[in-house]
Parts: structure tokens; sequence; C-alpha cells
């Protein structure tokens, strides 16, 4: 009887996620596009996922060994940004570049404001445009994956490059990811297997990346002018990063609204942003940039999708 009448402050359910099994689960479903990543572009590909991890893991012990702070690297989280962030970076890359990236996204965009669950954008993308904006010959150089022969190679830096300049694509192959790309973006599949899975042990809402895809979908067919041009259609959805950070960035808990409500909200301003930057911009892409100017957003977002306090709806 006394356990029954015991007094606790809230919350009084707790999930079993910790963030521990949480990142855990990330990271598996992240190993299917990795994998294809270190088979499609070979040792390069695979030096670049290990000094990217662990550039981000290192930062973070050298940081809170320094400032005195709990060491949380085996949270996981610095593990997955380093893996994410090795997957936004072509494979050829000097073995520097992770390294200054990976330092970034742990000691600017996430340790200066207050460790996980303080940082105000994805600590990943923020480091692949820091990158990109500071090293720009090298952040957009791709290698030709082992699959396509040099002269059957597409020309420009990816496929969604070839089609802003109104060259045909091979869908297929940007569906299985024989493509130039980045080390994780290229294979569509692999990364589809990593997001239907977090959705089934239900780590991620299908919610924020449906609504993405559907409003970036209409975006497209509107302003992208082909119409309903089925294969401009899905050489968009398939290229440029889009399903790497649909399902796998723009998820992030930290960085993503916690109302229903303004995950669709959030959903739809990446959709239209995404768009905006691929149709009206000088760059094919627009993925990264579109992330990370949501997130800046979702405060407000949250503010004006807030729910409506018990007892006060009839409230002015």
């Amino acid at each position: 009887m006394s356990e029954l009448l015991h007094v606790s402050s809230p919350p009084h359910l707790r999930s079993k996620l910790t963030t521990g099994k949480i990142m855990f689960m990330v990271i598996l479903a992240l190993l299917p596009a990795s994998i294809f990543g270190v088979w499609n572009f070979g040792l390069d590909a695979f030096n670049i996922i290990v000094i990217s991890i662990a550039a981000c893991v290192l930062t973070e012990y050298l940081y809170e060994i320094f400032m005195h702070k709990k060491v949380t690297i085996n949270d996981g989280s610095a593990f997955v940004t380093g893996l994410l962030l090795a997957l936004n970076l072509p494979s050829n890359v000097p073995w520097w570049l992770p390294v200054i990236g990976g330092a970034f996204a742990i000691l600017i965009v996430k340790q200066l404001f207050g460790g996980l669950g303080q940082n105000f954008m994805n600590p990943a993308l923020a480091a692949r445009c820091f990158l990109l904006i500071s090293f720009t010959g090298r952040m957009t150089e791709f290698v030709v994956p082992r699959g396509i022969a040099a002269t059957d190679a597409v020309t420009g830096a990816t496929p969604l490059a070839a089609l802003k300049a109104n060259e045909s694509v091979d869908i297929m192959s940007m569906f299985i990811g024989n493509t130039k790309g980045t080390i994780g973006e290229t294979s569509v599949i692999a990364l589809l297997i990593g997001a239907f899975f977090l959705v089934g042990i239900k780590v991620i809402k299908i919610r924020i990346p449906l609504t993405y895809l559907i409003s970036f979908t209409f975006f497209i067919i509107i302003f992208g002018g082909h119409g309903l041009d089925y294969q401009f259609i899905a050489a968009h959805l398939c290229g440029g990063g889009l399903m790497l950070g649909a399902w796998f960035m723009a998820t992030d808990y930290v960085t993503s609204p916690v109302t229903v409500k303004g995950q669709f909200v959030y959903g739809i301003c990446l959709g239209i942003l995404t768009g905006i930057f691929r149709i009206f911009g000088s760059s094919a892409e627009g993925v990264s940039y579109a992330i990370l100017f949501c997130n800046m957003l979702v405060p407000l977002i949250e503010k004006v999708t807030l729910p409506t306090a018990f007892g006060l709806g009839g409230q002015e």
C-alpha cells in the first residue's frame, strides 16, 4: 500500500529508451548506407568515416576533460555526429578536412552551447556547411564510383548538377547508388532500409520526413518547370542527399519540434526551402541549408503550435 501512495515529481511515465540506446539504433540504421559507401568508393571512404568519428569523439572527450565536466562520449552522440558528417563528405577529401569538421561540430555547435540537448542546429550539417563554405573546391569534387567506367561517368559534379544543366540522368543508378556524390547520400535504397528500421522500432516518427518529401514534391511540380514529369521528380527525390537529410537529420530530437502541429509545419518549411534553393538557387543542392535554417525556426514554430493548456481553451 505504501508503494501505491508514493509521491514523486514528474515525469511519472518514463521511456525505456535511453540516449545511448537511441544512438546505437541510429548507428545500426546508418550501417547500410555506410557499408554501401565504402563498397562504392573504396578504402578512402572507410578512412574518412573512421577519421571523422575519431575527431568528434576525441574533441568531445578532451573538451569535457579540460573543462572538468562529466565525460559523455559513452552516450554515442559524438559517434553519430562523426558518422553523419562523414556520410556528408566526398570520399576523396584530405584527411584533415573531417578533423576540422568534427572539431567544429562538437566544439562550436554542440559543447559551447551546453552539450547534447542544448545545440540549436544539427552539428554534423553545420560542420558540413562550414566546410563547404571554407573549402568549396575540396567539397565539390567527387570521384567516380567503382561501378561506373570513367567513360560512362555522369558529367558535372553530381546527377542533380547534370539535371540542373538540362542533361539526362539515370534514375535507377541514383536509386541503387551507382552515381557520384558524398559517401552516404548516393544509395536511396540503403538509406530507406535504415529509415524504415528507425520508423519500425519507433525511434523516429514519419511525420517530419513524409511532410518534407511531399511538400518538396509539390513545390517542384509547381515551380520546377517540368510539371508532372516523373523522371524529373524522381531524380530530385533520389539526389542531393534529400533522403539522408529527411530521414536522419531533419528528425534529430534536439533540433526538431516536439509538438505534432509543429512537426508538420517544420516539414512543410523544409520542403519549400529545399525547393527554393534547388530551383532558384545557383547550387543544385539545398538540403543542408534548408535543414539548418529550419532548425533556427524551431523555437518560433513551437511557440505558435503549442497546445492550449487544459482548462484554458475558452480564455482570450
